[in-house]
C-alpha cells in the first residue's frame, strides 16, 4: 500500500458512510458537475475516493469543486482534529505555480487577511512519477458564481465591498490577479461542533453523490467523480469572503505571452488586443462581477460554458459601443475580427445598453440607486486602461460610498 495514500474499509458500490453512487439517472448530474475525465487520464487530476486518507492524516470526506489546474475537497485532519480543504494540483508546471505565487504573496502582502492563503503544503506521488502539489487552506464555503444570487441585496453589496478591498490589498502590493472571476470569490463556512461525525456534517453538506471514475484506459489508481457540497445556507457565512487562486498572478509590469483570460466574459478588452494584463485590467474583471452581483447574471456571459472571445467582443459592443479605432488590427482573441466592432458611428443596442440592463435588474430598485450604480459601472467599463479607476479610487468613489452607505456596509 502507498505510504502516502491509503483508503479506508467501507467504501461499496452502493450507499455507505462514504455517501451515495448515483443511478443511471443521475450519473450525467454528477458528470456534468465535475471535472473533465481525460484530465485524469492524462495523468493530470490525481484519482481520489471518498473516505481515503492522504499524506498519513487527512480523510476525504466531501468535494469543494474543481479548477483548470486542481481538484478540491474537504478533509479532515486527524492529526489537529480539525476539517481543512486540499487542493490538489494537477501534476504538471501549472500546478505547481499556485504554489510559487502563493509565497510571492505572502512575502510582499502585509494583510493576507482578505486573500485565500495555504497554511501547510505536500507532494503526492501520482501516475508516471510525477507528483502533484497539495495545499492545505482552512474550509471556505461557496463561491460567488454558484451562490451570490440566492443571497439578499445586502450581502451581495458588502460582498462587492469586500472584494475590491481584497483586490486594493493585492494591487497596492504590486501584483496583479489577472484571473478575476466569481469562481475564484468564496463565502465562509461556519465550522462543525467539536467531534461532529460524518452523519451530522453531511446532514448540513448534503451527502457526497458519486460515480466510479471510469476511463478508456486502465488508471494506475482507482477514484471517484463526485459532485461538489450543497451547504444549507444556515452553515454559509454570508458576511464574509475571501479571494483566491493565485496561479496566474504576476507582479505588475511583467509581460506574459498569453495575454487573454478565460472565462472570456471577464476578460478586459485591451488583453483581447494584444495588451498584457495590468491592475486597470483587473478592475474591469472586477467591474464584470460587480455587475454580475447587482445583475444576478454575468454580464458579458460568464464563458464558463461555452461562448468565445469572439462573441463576447459582440456583446460588448452591443453593450457598450465601438472598440477604439486604435486597437482596429491588433485582435487577438482568435477568429476574424468584425470591422464593425470598430465603427465609430456605432451606439449601444437601446435593448442590450447598460442603461437598459440596470433599469431591467431582476430586484427592485429605486431610480437613484440605478443612477448610482450606473455612475459605477461606466468609471470601470471604459475601454481604455488609463481611464479605468484604480481600487483605491473606486473605494473613495462618491457614487460607490452612496450606495454602500445605503446599505451600511
Amino acid at each position: 500500500m502507498n505510504t502516502q495514500i491509503s483508503e479506508l474499509n467501507g467504501v461499496t458500490n452502493s450507499s455507505s458512510v462514504w455517501g451515495d453512487f448515483v443511478d443511471l439517472d443521475g450519473e450525467c448530474d454528477v458528470e456534468d458537475a465535475c471535472e473533465p475525465i481525460n484530465r485524469y487520464e492524462e495523468g493530470l487530476y490525481l484519482p481520489i475516493r471518498i473516505g481515503e486518507v492522504v499524506a498519513g492524516r487527512y480523510r476525504i470526506e466531501h468535494k469543494l469543486g474543481h479548477g483548470g489546474f486542481s481538484t478540491v475537497w474537504i478533509a479532515y485532519d486527524m492529526h489537529k482534529g480539525k476539517d481543512v480543504a486540499l487542493k490538489i494540483m494537477t501534476a504538471d508546471p501549472g500546478g505547481e505555480r499556485e504554489f510559487l505565487r502563493q509565497n510571492e504573496i505572502i512575502s510582499c502582502v502585509p494583510d493576507t487577511s482578505r486573500l485565500l492563503i495555504y497554511q501547510d503544503t505536500f507532494l503526492l506521488p501520482g501516475a508516471a512519477r510525477n507528483p502533484h502539489r497539495v495545499l492545505v487552506f482552512p474550509l471556505k464555503g461557496p463561491n460567488l458564481r454558484d451562490y451570490a444570487r440566492e443571497t439578499s441585496t445586502i450581502v451581495r453589496r458588502s460582498a462587492a465591498k469586500q472584494l475590491l478591498q481584497a483586490l486594493k490589498t493585492l494591487h497596492d502590493s504590486g501584483m496583479v490577479h489577472r484571473d478575476l472571476n466569481s469562481a475564484n470569490v468564496m463565502f465562509g463556512l461556519s465550522s462543525f461542533e467539536t467531534g461532529a461525525d460524518l452523519t451530522t456534517k453531511y446532514q448540513i453538506l448534503g451527502r457526497p453523490q458519486k460515480i466510479e471514475l471510469l476511463t478508456d484506459q486502465e488508471m494506475w489508481k482507482n477514484g471517484q467523480l463526485v459532485a461538489p457540497m450543497t451547504p444549507k445556507d444556515s452553515f454559509v457565512v454570508q458576511d464574509t469572503i475571501t479571494l483566491g487562486d493565485f496561479g496566474l498572478a504576476i507582479r505588475s509590469g511583467t509581460e506574459v505571452d498569453f495575454k487573454l483570460q478565460v472565462p472570456v466574459g471577464y476578460c478586459a478588452p485591451e488583453r483581447m488586443h494584444q495588451i498584457n494584463p495590468t491592475f486597470a485590467s483587473d478592475m474591469w474583471s472586477y467591474m464584470c462581477i460587480f455587475a454580475e452581483l447587482y445583475l444576478k447574471w454575468p454580464l458579458f456571459g460568464s464563458g464558463f460554458f461555452g461562448g468565445g472571445f469572439r462573441s463576447v467582443v459582440g456583446l460588448l459592443v452591443r453593450v457598450l459601443g465601438p472598440l477604439p479605432l486604435s486597437w482596429k488590427g491588433s485582435h487577438d482573441g482568435g477568429g476574424e475580427p468584425d470591422e464593425s466592432w470598430y465603427d465609430q458611428s456605432k451606439v449601444p443596442d437601446p435593448k442590450m445598453s447598460l442603461e437598459s440592463k440596470v433599469t431591467q435588474s431582476r430586484d427592485t430598485i429605486k431610480p437613484a440607486e440605478q443612477q448610482l450604480v450606473l455612475s459605477i459601472l461606466r468609471q470601470d467599463f471604459s475601454y481604455l486602461p488609463e481611464e479605468r479607476l484604480s481600487a483605491g479610487e473606486l473605494l473613495e468613489d462618491a457614487s460607490f460610498k452612496a450606495l454602500m452607505d445605503r446599505y451600511g456596509v
